[in-house]
């Protein structure tokens, strides 16, 4: 039996999509007030439970029978009221994962992030190979992957059969206006200006596929993966998105003066309001980063072709045009 947390998530449904279409029977986890994906909805194979992944005594009642665990539940919060609650949900969540795939003898394929590899050094490539260094000003987010990623260490030491995949940014169909969706609607909408940092991109279906191939192949353990398609600068991005929906082009680069002054108009607008600022410091800093990843330990392990980003953006551009 097949165990998938986060199902109901970008990358948890696409997984699972793809499972059920290959046959296998799935346990998947949400939170009670998400929806099930429609894609899903129909499907006999997918057998959902309402879980919290910080309660241990919730998820031990879903491993018996269980010998593949996709750890994809997570917490994603730039916002500085969540961080408390995100560096719970993802190190805690993680660590029960981790005892029960041990408890069980479960094979793990997890989840982590390109946010756990650190800051790119002296203009090289960010690989596998780099170090976490605690100095840097990295995210909150970063670090709760970061630490996430050091339980499963933690259990690979101790006799974990297991897998890490650090994606970047994921995108693809089925994002909708939401996550990396966003960027389409703000095109759509006129955006002036694009942001200095260059990022790595990586198609949903292919961390799915990358997924499942590194499961199966159970000769590959206690290894780490970076999953990334192509490196690009946010205005290349950002100008593809505009041609493929026929709309002008950012064309004002925003200086990281600039940056600093909008996450600061963004937090005292909120406050006044009383909502969550749109634009953080961290997302400004994240905007900003030039950040660059190398996808050659796992074509070189498995020789997967990944979709290129071009193909990818036509695919989701389909979902704003009239």
């Amino acid at each position: 039996m097949i165990l998938v947390t986060g199902g109901t998530g970008f990358l948890g449904s696409t997984l699972i999509k793809f499972l059920v279409d290959g046959g296998a029977a799935v346990i998947a986890t949400k939170r009670e007030q998400s929806a099930i994906p429609e894609i899903l909805r129909s499907s006999s194979l997918v057998q959902w439970v309402d879980a919290d992944i910080t309660d241990y005594f919730s998820l031990a009642d879903l491993f018996e029978g269980v010998t593949k665990v996709y750890h994809c539940a997570a917490k994603i919060s730039y916002q500085k009221e969540d961080w408390a609650s995100m560096l719970h949900t993802n190190v805690e969540g993680t660590k029960h994962i981790v005892n029960l795939c041990l408890e069980h003898g479960a094979r793990l394929v997890h989840v982590s992030s390109i946010a756990a590899l650190g800051e790119r050094k002296a203009n090289e490539l960010i690989s596998e190979k780099n170090q976490w260094d605690d100095g840097a000003d990295n995210s909150k987010y970063a670090l709760s992957k970061y630490e996430s990623e050091m339980e499963v260490w933690r259990g690979i030491v101790e006799g974990l059969d297991a897998v890490i995949v650090n994606p970047s940014v994921i995108m693809g169909v089925g994002t909708g206006r939401k996550g990396s969706g966003v960027i389409f609607e703000l095109v759509q909408k006129g955006l002036k200006i694009y942001p200095p940092g260059t990022i790595g991109v990586v198609d949903v279906e292919d961390v799915a596929r990358v997924m499942i191939m590194l499961m199966n192949n159970t000769e590959i353990t206690g290894e780490r993966f970076v999953l990334n398609s192509e490196n690009l600068s946010n205005k290349s991005l950002l100008e593809r998105v505009a041609i493929l929906l026929e709309k002008p082009a950012p064309r004002i680069e925003a200086k990281p003066f600039m940056l600093g002054a909008a996450w600061r108009i963004a937090k005292l607008v909120a406050f006044i309001k009383g909502t969550r600022p749109t634009l953080t410091r961290e997302t400004a800093q994240a905007a900003a980063s030039k950040l660059a990843y190398s996808n050659k330990k796992i074509t070189d392990t498995t020789g997967y072709i990944f979709k290129p980003v071009d193909v990818t953006l036509k695919e989701m551009s389909l979902q704003f045009k009239p």
